[in-house]
């Protein structure tokens, strides 16, 4: 049982990744109803358990809310919240987890533990392994270390052995190096000679499919983590002046070697050339934006790095529906989607308590800084719907727009929550901080491009971040953290949505299955919306969107204006275009 404008794919996603039961079972559930059901009157128990309504009426309409914006696929909460609210006493809730690790044998063996913990139960984890000596150097006991690299191995290896919620996605993980570790170099090459491996195998007649099991990809290492380097604005400035760079010992600090700033960088993007990592993570600016410096720095980040706090934390997520606040007539509901803004952040902040955590450490923060991750999907529709080019002056001033509106409104609401529930309990050490970066944001918001970006979206940015510092200063913030950008995969699947996070369109003409077999051929929801707004009529946009359903692009369409190309372009070239 699905609501009757949820498409195939939506139901699909439910049906397979997140109704609670054994198939066959009386348990099973069947139905969106019961699904959100279960998620939203487990979380207003919570709300009211811990005070976050002033009565029952708050509450019951809290409860109204969240399941209309759940409903109507405006928003939607990670797939932990999915998988586990109403089923356990104290379910895991987050997505993303950052732990820490020490350069002992004890520690290396229990971060293996905790990640396959957390890749159990659906979440995703990162660490930095800069600690850890590197094979350059010698053991208390005499002999070498192994270095972070070959621990990466054991780490991999226990990551693609357990799917992530059990049975339904891949593990998710992070491995990050910072520049000067003596182990850089291999790090940065690792996963790139295991792509050379792979290329030799399919070469050789095994299967090239990456989830294949024998095939090349299951024959490797280094395929079940994303890699980073941790960069500094130090190095990036000897790489821009052709200057040595010097990696030094974990142990002592002292100088292990020296190369070329520039053969490094050229090095990471060769690499990356080959298979994609390792990606570049800028330590500066990632701890000049910090909440909490006056806690500790920050030095990892989750999986897909959109979130990015203190080691041994979590974070859980949720994400809003861009598409679902245009208007018919093509506007942005600036206040309707504040509006959900408020009801996500409170759901959010009510999860963090009830939730269970995988060891002592990363409770403990959680309860103490309370981060959360309110984020977006559907960017690239809503650009393309208003008739701005994803790649354009005007789509990324209205992407910067959209960004600053939530995140300031989602900090106004967490001043909000901390009036009547008290600031996060980290907030009073790291107070001078917290503020200088929210006052950064405003400056920014206020800073604002105006080309390309509706007059009330940019007014309630800034009018956001003003009242969040305001009200921040009298009263702090629930959380040191409210909002990230996370890639939506799976939800934004559930949400009916044309694009992914902040991506563009892959393609603007995609093969569906059908439940009863067999494929259909359908055109991107976006397309009509999109010629509708730069001005085509009826019968000129229905002759392009017969061409674009037989073609596969809307170049050589009739009546099609070359200027206007731009808007309908993708990640990938169709066959019959030229235009990405």
């Amino acid at each position: 049982e699905v609501p009757d404008f949820w498409s195939q794919t939506a139901t699909n996603i439910v049906a397979q990744k997140y109704f609670h039961g054994r198939l066959g079972s009386p348990q099973r559930e069947w139905s969106v109803k019961q699904l959100i059901s279960r998620v939203v009157t487990t979380i207003g128990g919570w709300a009211r358990a811990g005070g976050y309504c002033i009565d029952e009426g708050s509450a019951v309409a809290f409860e109204h809310e969240l399941a209309h914006l759940l409903v109507n696929q405006m928003a939607s909460f990670n797939s932990p919240v999915w998988f586990n609210v109403g089923i356990e006493a104290k379910p895991q809730c987050s997505a993303c987890f950052i732990n820490s690790v020490h350069d002992s044998m004890e520690s290396i063996l229990d971060l293996a533990k905790t990640e396959g913990m957390l890749f159990k139960f659906g979440s995703g984890t990162g660490s930095n392994l800069s600690v850890l000596r590197s094979s350059r150097e010698t053991l208390g006991g005499g002999g070498t270390a192994s270095g972070p690299v070959s621990f990466m191995r054991g780490f991999d290896s226990f990551a693609g052995v357990i799917k992530s919620g059990g049975k339904t996605r891949r593990a998710a993980k992070m491995v990050i190096l910072n520049v000067d570790h003596p182990d850089i170099t291999q790090f940065i090459r690792c996963k790139a000679d295991e792509e050379r491996k792979a290329h030799a195998l399919i070469a050789a007649g095994y299967p090239a499919g990456f989830n294949q099991e024998g095939g090349a990809y299951d024959s490797i290492q280094y395929q079940n983590a994303n890699h980073s380097v941790r960069v500094t604005d130090e190095f990036m400035r000897a790489v821009e002046h052709d200057g040595w760079w010097e990696t030094h010992a974990v142990t002592t600090g002292d100088v292990m070697g020296r190369v070329r700033a520039r053969d490094l960088m050229r090095a990471m993007g060769e690499a990356t050339w080959v298979c994609g990592d390792p990606g570049i993570q800028y330590d500066t600016t990632i701890n000049r934006w910090h909440t909490c410096k006056n806690t500790a720095r920050i030095n990892a980040s989750n999986p897909c790095s959109e979130y990015m706090f203190l080691d041994d934390s979590a974070c859980n997520l949720s994400s809003l529906n861009l598409m679902r606040f245009v208007a018919s007539d093509g506007a942005f509901m600036t206040a309707e989607f504040r509006h959900a803004v408020d009801i996500m952040i409170l759901a959010q902040e009510i999860l963090v308590d009830f939730s269970h955590y995988p060891t002592p450490r990363i409770a403990a923060n959680s309860h103490d800084y309370r981060p959360l991750g309110l984020g977006f999907a559907n960017l690239g529709a809503l650009l393309m719907s208003e008739g701005l080019p994803y790649d354009s002056v005007e789509g990324r001033n209205f992407a910067a727009a959209i960004t600053a509106l939530m995140s300031g409104e989602a900090y106004l609401q967490s001043a909000r929550i901390a009036e009547a529930m008290g600031p996060f309990p980290g907030y009073l050490p790291n107070r001078e901080p917290m503020i200088e970066v929210i006052a950064m944001h405003g400056d920014h918001a206020h800073r604002l491009a105006t080309r390309g970006i509706p007059a009330e979206v940019r007014q309630g940015a800034c009018e956001a971040w003003d009242e969040a510092l305001t009200l921040g200063k009298a009263w702090g913030y629930r959380n040191a953290q409210v909002t990230v950008l996370a890639p939506t995969g799976t939800i934004g699947f559930m949400m009916d949505c044309d694009t992914t996070g902040i991506e563009p369109d892959l393609a603007l003409v995609k093969v569906k299955r059908l439940v009863g077999g067999g494929t259909m051929t359908i055109v991107n929801q976006t397309v009509p919306q999109a010629l509708d707004h730069l001005g085509y009529d009826e019968a000129t946009r229905t002759a392009i969107l017969l061409f674009l359903e037989a073609n596969g692009t809307v170049e050589g369409a009739p009546g099609i204006k070359d200027e206007h190309l731009p808007v309908f372009d993708c990640a990938f070239q169709p066959i019959k275009g030229t235009r990405f």
